[in-house]
């Protein structure tokens, strides 16, 4: 079925690239206070140089925080077909709220292309890819990881509960770890946490302290491996630190022995890959053949850590 599709799309492509105009695309994101979607920008950016060289414009917007996420990715949403975009590129999270926006989106003609998060409604809103890591492996590797070095009780922390990307991480989590042989606790915490590395450590240094048997925890997002940092630190005891998605902290962390790893799904090539290949399918037909697109998961620990110090240092890991 894919593979037919890419054949059509690919004879279309032929008979129509010498006719391509300019396309509009909106790239949509996460918070302004989430310095992950800084990375994702930096793909987005160097997409948008091809795409502006052809006339194009790409806009990109984001949520002010994760405090009232599914109706304020509702409004960017309705904000870019309002611009009249050709194409939108977008995560889903939120999927009661955005999926009957984005179906709106896409009954007005509007092309749907998905990164990041939400494979799993792509083909219930016509989507044309999807580029990102696969959550639920992800997480699996995450906790299989940490068990086969040694942990017994993984803490897994949501710093945005109910987000689906994350929900399914720590369900990954859960998997990999008792097939290994260890047990997982889930910590959801209040949204207006997000980004709040004190105020988290708090709350992880609590769970800690009340459960001397964990020996392990796994954030979801790079800046809340800095509050178990902290956490473990006040603590004074062995606990291993893994995490989703890498910093110049989490990576110094990782060399100088204080964090066991990261999970990387390389978000530059999320930003990059999904508008390119958006601009590119609205502007000259193509298709990749390729549905999903995986950018990971790549697990960064002390045997691989150079190479990703290098592109963290070029802002794009």
């Amino acid at each position: 079925m894919k593979f037919s599709k890419f054949l059509a799309a690919t004879a279309v492509a032929a008979v129509t690239a010498s006719a391509a105009s300019a396309q509009d695309i909106a790239v949509i994101a996460g918070s302004i206070e989430d310095g992950f979607f800084n990375i994702i920008q930096q793909g987005v950016n160097d997409a948008a140089l091809v795409v502006e060289a052809r006339g194009g414009t790409v806009n990109y917007l984001r949520v002010p925080n994760y405090d009232n996420f599914g109706p304020d990715l509702v409004t960017l949403i309705n904000q870019a077909v309002a611009q009249g975009v050709d194409g939108i590129a977008i995560p889903v999270w939120v999927p009661e709220a955005q999926v009957p926006a984005l179906q709106a989106a896409a009954e007005q003609g509007i092309t749907i292309m998905m990164y990041n998060s939400g494979q799993p409604f792509a083909e219930e809103l016509g989507a044309v890819n999807y580029f990102g890591s696969d959550e639920f492996t992800a997480g699996e590797a995450g906790g299989r990881y940490l068990a086969e070095q040694g942990a017994t009780h993984i803490l897994c922390h949501i710093q945005v509960p109910g987000a689906v990307n994350l929900e399914t991480r720590c369900e990954g989590v859960v998997a990999g770890a008792e097939a290994a042989g260890a047990q997982v606790t889930v910590l959801r915490v209040p949204a207006n946490l997000d980004g709040d590395v004190t105020g988290t450590a708090s709350t992880i240094l609590a769970e800690l302290s009340g459960d001397e048997s964990i020996d392990a925890v796994i954030n979801l997002a790079a800046w809340a491996s800095d509050a178990s940092a902290n956490a473990v630190e006040q603590l004074g005891r062995d606990v291993m630190i893994g995490t989703f998605d890498m910093s110049p902290a989490v990576l110094d962390r990782i060399a100088a022995g204080t964090q066991t790893m990261a999970i990387d799904q390389q978000p530059y090539l999320q930003g990059f890959l999904g508008t390119s290949m958006l601009f590119a399918h609205l502007a000259f037909g193509t298709e990749l053949a390729t549905d999903p697109v995986l950018t990971g998961p790549a697990i960064v620990d002390a045997s691989n850590i150079d190479l990703a110090l290098a592109g963290v240092e070029m802002g794009v890991r």
